[in-house]
């Protein structure tokens, strides 16, 4: 599934992912490949990014995420990378 990670000044992360975790704001979840569309708002909090063995960490201020289609675009305020 393919991953986008954008800030209103730039792109920070695209790319093939496994699978996503994201700090919605009644809690955390994890989008997987095949995941139902949804719409969610997200809380300040880490996004975990995990593809071919490798985990990546980014840390989002709030925002929201979009999943259809095997497609993830998670919009945030700001988005470091610690």
């Amino acid at each position: 599934m393919n991953l986008e990670i954008l800030t209103p000044d730039k792109k920070v992360f695209e790319g093939e992912v496994t699978s996503v975790t994201v700090p919605g704001s009644q809690g955390s979840f994890e989008i997987l490949n095949n995941h139902a569309p949804i719409i969610s708002t997200l809380e300040n909090g880490k996004v975990v990014v995990r593809s071919a063995g490798k985990e990546e960490k980014f840390y989002t201020v709030g925002g929201v995420v979009e999943v259809i289609d095997n497609k993830v675009i998670v919009l945030a305020e700001s988005v470091s990378q610690k």
